[in-house]
């Protein structure tokens, strides 16, 4: 459809004004007030009058990539092609070609970036291919994120003198102060910022911000409170065995703040600091021990039933996986044996939680006076997510009214939680907007960006984030009088942050006024200074994965088994796949691993590899990684957080495997398929 300049707002038009004279801004505008429709604006202005204009928008969630193409293409006319990109399409042509085609790219930031880095014609790109480009959630844009990452390029490009770069457009709803709690620190954050966008200025309404409030209106803000249980005697029984675990397991540093996230960080190092010394029993008690706390805080959440739930599934997995069982082992599954029988009295019987009796208030309160309800739920984790559904669908209170309820949650793959697929969200974002479900119970995932109905409800359950999650979450509630509750105990650590993200908020708006307002020389003078510094920090970050990469060789390293420390191979036996998959071509490595015979589900088609079965140690049944099939090639593909690196200067447990202490060479199909003829 054509637009005229009524399309866009008073607010719209003076904040896009710069970027319509080719100048590099940020947009910050309250979530719901059209920052892509304003960047859909600047996008047709700029190809209607830059010789050979090509844009590309990146977007950092698979969901908002359909989302942004529905937008930018009713604005721009007809004539000007439009490609989308993300993960889930299937087979498709090869990312460079596309962006040669088309006019306008969408797609996930991390496709641009494994362009950038590609070797190969089809998919290769540069960034000055491109004449502008759109930073969707723009704050995301700092440290190892894949936005700074691809914009690092760009600041390193400019300072060696790269004279045709993009324009570069950024969105944003909450720039953040970056945890800073000092007006100081919140503006060092923001020109950081900045500097990392190239940013000649931040744009939000001065002249037109009585129109912006017109028409934003924030939604009412209450923080409903509960007690805590008066008696918990479920809560007592885990927190009985965990003293249990404790005593038997002889740790008297390790503290017993039972059911918090200090407790999990603690039992979590504690778990690899006994891998990496050998002490094999220990990781077995941490690992268990995060998991009766992992129930605690399901069981503050959500009822006692759910919190018993996850500690069956873990413990029948455990019992399905181990084909192995140590002393340690045999006692802990003895214990909760021993305590299932009351344990699930307790579950069944025990008082109500607060938190729930409060939130049934809040949505009985809403729905029955809304002619047309709809509303969210934000809470922190898949697993609560799905108990607070299953809560909703069973209370009685709530079945006799018109709450069509689903969840939305990640995409991503995990063991140990449910996830959906890409294809299930996009069907229920759809549903929601259409009206089929007038409910979400979601994590972070529907926070930014999504462009859903207006809700007159929206609730954070229980939450500890920051104030960026707090301004995306509230941004949700649009509607007429609409209502946005903050559910937590009374003198909880959930409500002292929130309150804290409420001055967070406040000092973001003055660390962005007192920027907007410098002198616009020491502006662009402190930038430079800033990504000339950050510059200088890369080259030296990466001279130091360099040494590292060569502390040893390759075949100086073994391979060891987390769990059961078995030697299963070196390092001189992997090679990484398309950059990113590690995998072992020894074909001796098969003796040491069972592989499952139903292959691992991934909501995506990769171009040349598909998913096999779960590999796992055929010692103790840790699960490893998974089988690629790799251009009809069977590769096991190793996750490095299941390994532990023997070197010679004792063990280490690597966070990424870029951090391994070796050079990992490139995997050469040809060569892997001679060489395999060969030996047969």
């Amino acid at each position: 459809m054509e637009v005229c300049s009524m399309a866009l707002r008073p607010y719209q038009w003076e904040v896009i004004m710069p970027a319509l004279e080719g100048k590099n801004i940020i947009i910050w505008l309250p979530t719901g007030t059209g920052k892509t429709r304003a960047a859909a604006y600047v996008a047709k202005r700029h190809l209607e009058t830059v010789d050979g204009a090509k844009v590309v928008v990146l977007v950092n969630r698979v969901h908002l990539v359909t989302q942004h193409y529905e937008e930018f293409s009713s604005v721009l006319d007809k004539h000007w092609a439009i490609e989308t990109l993300s993960g889930d399409m299937g087979p498709r042509a090869g990312f460079g070609h596309l962006a040669r085609k088309s006019d306008m790219l969408i797609c996930t930031a991390e496709l641009l970036q494994l362009a950038l880095s590609s070797q190969e014609q089809e998919e290769h790109v540069e960034l000055n291919d491109f004449s502008l480009l759109v930073v969707d959630e723009c704050h995301h844009t700092h440290k190892d994120t894949v936005y700074n990452i691809i914009l690092s390029q760009y600041i390193e490009q400019k300072l060696h003198g790269t004279k045709r770069l993009p324009q570069v457009l950024g969105l944003t709803a909450s720039p953040g102060t970056g945890g800073a709690s000092t007006l100081k620190g919140a503006i060092n954050h923001i020109l950081q910022l900045c500097a990392n966008l190239d940013t000649w200025r931040i744009m939000s309404p001065q002249k037109s911000l009585p129109q912006l409030q017109e028409f934003n209106h924030p939604p009412c803000k209450k923080y409903d409170l509960c007690q805590k249980r008066s008696q918990d005697p479920f809560g007592d029984m885990l927190k009985n065995l965990m003293d249990q675990i404790h005593d038997h397991m002889e740790m008297p540093t390790l503290s017993r703040d039972f059911g918090t996230q200090t407790y999990e960080q603690q039992v979590v190092e504690l778990s690899r600091d006994a891998a990496l010394v050998g002490l094999l029993h220990r990781r077995v008690f941490a690992l268990h021990l995060r998991h009766y706390n992992d129930a605690l805080l399901i069981h503050d959440t959500v009822r006692a039933v759910d919190a018993l739930a996850t500690l069956q599934d873990f413990y029948k997995r455990e019992r399905a996986t181990k084909t192995q069982v140590m002393h340690a082992e045999r006692w802990l599954l003895k214990l909760f044996d021993d305590h299932k029988g009351e344990l699930t009295h307790l579950a069944q019987h025990g008082p109500e939680n607060p938190k729930l009796e409060m939130l049934k208030q809040i949505l009985q309160e809403q729905f029955r006076n809304s002619s047309s309800p709809q509303g969210i739920i934000f809470t922190r984790t898949r697993q609560s997510a799905h108990s607070l559904l299953l809560w909703l669908q069973q209370l009685p209170g709530l079945q006799t009214m018109d709450i069509r309820a689903s969840v939305l949650i990640g995409a991503g793959n995990s063991s140990q939680t449910t996830h959906m697929t890409q294809k299930e969200q996009q069907e229920v974002i759809r549903k929601f907007r259409c009206g089929t479900l007038n409910f979400l119970v979601a994590t972070a995932v529907a926070e930014e960006g999504l462009d859903i109905p207006r809700c007159n409800v929206v609730v954070r359950y229980g939450l500890l984030t920051n104030e960026i999650s707090m301004v995306q979450a509230r941004g949700r509630a649009r509607a007429g009088e609409s209502v946005y509750s903050f559910v937590a105990t009374k003198g909880s650590r959930e409500l002292r942050r929130e309150q804290t993200n409420e001055a967070l908020e406040t000092l973001m708006e003055q660390a962005v006024a007192t920027v907007q307002l410098m002198d616009p020389d020491e502006f662009h003078a402190k930038l430079r200074e800033l990504q000339c510094s950050a510059l200088v920090h890369r080259k030296a970050q990466a001279a130091q994965r360099e040494k590292r990469k060569q502390e040893f060789q390759a075949q100086q390293v073994q391979l060891l088994c987390i769990n059961c420390t078995v030697a299963v191979g070196h390092g001189s036996d992997l090679r990484k796949v398309e950059g990113a998959h590690h995998v072992n071509v020894n074909p001796n490595f098969s003796i040491y691993y069972n592989i499952s015979p139903q292959p691992v589900v991934i909501d995506r088609v990769f171009k040349d590899w598909s998913p096999g079965g779960v590999i796992s140690c055929k010692n103790c049944g840790e699960v490893w990684g998974l089988q690629m099939i790799y251009k009809s090639v069977n590769l096991p593909a190793l996750k490095i957080r299941n390994i532990l690196l023997q070197t010679p200067h004792g063990r280490i447990q690597a966070k990424k495997w870029s951090r391994v202490p070796f050079r990992v060479p490139e995997f050469n199909y040809l060569q892997h398929c001679t060489e395999n003829l060969s030996l047969a």
